[in-house]
């Protein structure tokens, strides 16, 4: 049911940014407002009481975003409270900026090493990766593992490529067993 929820309200502020043509400044504004709602827990507590009246959810929505956020984005905010989903916002949002990503052709990547990687190796990767991949920009995470002995492990979207040594060994052993 959640996915649905993700999806459906998701999809209707994609395509409301695509007709507003203001993709970038929603995913901007999107992208703070995921921030803002991490770090305060309590608002989406507050939003998805179930004991809470959803005029009084509505009133706290109009006040803690009219002027703050696009009225596109309180409009959504209002909307997924009224239908008793605040507690999927975040997830909504973050589909949000799955969708935005995917029509940019931006592709997020994990990479994961034994030791932390020079910046020109972090530039060299980054290059790589977009030279072989259909996306234009690459968003990259790092991440050090040093039970990996050696190589890297990068993940992008359910694709893995695993070239570590610890792997290599791994596979090694079952062979030989």
């Amino acid at each position: 049911m959640a996915k649905q929820v993700d999806t459906t309200y998701g999809n209707a502020l994609f395509e409301l940014a695509i007709e507003e043509n203001k993709l970038d400044a929603l995913y901007d504004e999107v992208l703070a407002l995921i921030d803002v709602l991490k770090e305060n827990g309590e608002l989406i507590k507050l939003l998805s009481h179930p004991h809470i009246n959803k005029d009084e959810k509505k009133k706290v929505v109009s006040e803690v975003f009219d002027g703050k956020v696009s009225d596109s984005l309180t409009g959504l905010i209002a909307m997924v409270v009224d239908k008793d989903h605040a507690v999927n916002l975040i997830q909504v949002l973050e589909y949000f900026i799955r969708l935005v990503k995917k029509e940019k052709n931006i592709g997020v990547a994990a990479v994961t090493s034994a030791a932390p990687l020079s910046d020109e190796q972090k530039s060299s990767i980054e290059k790589r990766l977009i030279e072989t991949t259909a996306f234009n920009t690459m968003e990259t995470s790092y991440f050090v593992d040093s039970s990996l002995i050696g190589g890297l492990v990068i993940r992008i979207d359910d694709r893995v490529v695993d070239s570590s040594i610890k792997t290599k060994i791994e596979n090694l052993a079952k062979s030989l067993a």
